[in-house]
């Protein structure tokens, strides 16, 4: 049993000041005092009257030969200070593919609680639902990153493309705003260095959406091009662009929790570092603790010199739209298409019900011509991927 609190010294020294009598029963005593006989006999053992012996004391091993070393303790701590936002498992990785035998994941958390260096684990629930593609460039997903302040006043919209296979992130941007030029002059910078992806995968909003929900644009007329589709996630679902989510979440906690930016090219500086991080450096927990550059491998397909041209069979109906009009004329009258098509050649296609036409861009079908209704074109919906495109 315990001491008692009250008086603890006191206790001690009256016990052993008692068992020290002559005839005195100290079994006895213990047995009054709430004590064990073991603990009696260690503070007669310990009794001087000239010194604490009767102080606790401490019950640290002399030598702890398994403890994890100070070069171990620093390395650990230098990568963790280097990256405040990385776990236990990427810093036992970084320590392994350093050459150094890792140690427990467990024992890499003592030495940042030690230390001070654990922070308080966030709310929420992981997503028990995931997709990933076969191989590296068979999807990207592409998506901004929600504006931030810069000190000059000026919005900062970080585009943000990563791999789906590899989570390789082959750009990273600070962007003045979210129009098509700029992202286009960013994605052939990208398609330059990494190739053609052979699908994209995008939210509904802009400049790759439209308000209207039907998702002719004249950046996906551009990349339709270029042989790269555009899959379009179910609107209000977010979940479906987990790995967008997680990657934003990544970049806010390791770029904008930590520095505060004045311009667009410090902004940028700082993405370049990250991103290199990002892909060579950072284990990645979803693919294994692997790092992306190891799982990514550039596109086959090559960007062309010479944006192609969309070819039609030489029996087909093929019609021109203006350039400064959303209308091609067919059967003596004149039929609406989306104003992204303007200066692009479409076929017209048969049906199988008479009078029913496809108006066609290449190999898709952007809207329909009714020759028994005195209405116009009705366009054709927009089939919305699910969840996820995989």
């Amino acid at each position: 049993m315990p001491w008692r609190e009250v008086s603890k010294m006191d206790e001690r020294r009256e016990f052993v000041r008692m068992a020290l009598l002559e005839g005195a029963n100290r079994r006895e005593l213990c047995r009054r005092f709430g004590i064990h006989p073991d603990t009696g006999y260690k503070w007669l053992k310990r009794w001087s009257p000239h010194g604490p012996e009767l102080i606790d004391r401490s019950r640290r091993p002399h030598s702890s030969p398994a403890r994890t070393s100070d070069d171990t303790e620093a390395r650990i701590l230098a990568i963790r200070d280097a990256h405040p936002a990385w776990g236990v498992r990427k810093i036992a990785r970084c320590l392994e593919r350093g050459g150094m035998e890792p140690p427990a994941v467990s024992t890499v958390h003592a030495v940042l609680a030690r230390h001070g260096r654990i922070v308080a684990p966030r709310d929420g629930t992981a997503a028990e639902q995931r997709f990933e593609k076969a191989a590296p460039n068979l999807l990207w997903q592409m998506d901004f990153k929600g504006w931030i302040k810069l000190g000059n006043g000026e919005r900062c919209h970080p585009l943000t493309i990563i791999d789906d296979h590899s989570r390789y992130a082959p750009c990273l941007k600070a962007c003045a705003n979210q129009q098509k030029p700029t992202v286009q002059g960013h994605l052939q910078v990208t398609f330059e260095r990494y190739g053609l992806p052979d699908a994209m995968f995008v939210d509904n909003g802009t400049p790759w959406g439209d308000a209207s929900g039907r998702h002719w644009t004249r950046l996906r007329v551009w990349l339709l091009k270029l042989g790269v589709d555009l899959i379009y996630s179910r609107p209000y679902h977010p979940q479906g662009r987990g790995k967008n989510e997680r990657f934003h979440r990544t970049l806010r906690e390791e770029v904008f929790a930590f520095h505060i930016f004045h311009s667009f090219a410090q902004v940028q500086r700082a993405f370049d570092q990250w991103r290199e991080v990002y892909n060579c450096e950072r284990p990645h927990e979803a693919i294994g603790m692997a790092v992306p550059a190891e799982r990514y491998r550039p596109s086959p397909r090559t960007f062309p010199a010479i944006l192609p041209k969309v070819e039609y069979g030489e029996h087909e109906i093929v019609r021109t739209v203006p350039r400064s009009k959303d209308y091609i004329c067919f059967k003596g009258r004149f039929w609406k298409v989306p104003e992204a098509f303007r200066g692009e050649r479409l076929a017209i296609r048969p049906k199988t019900r008479d009078g029913l036409y496809a108006v066609c861009f290449a190999s898709h079908q952007i809207t329909t011509i009714d020759l028994t209704s005195p209405k116009s074109v009705g366009h054709v919906s927009e089939q919305v991927s699910a969840m996820s495109p995989g």
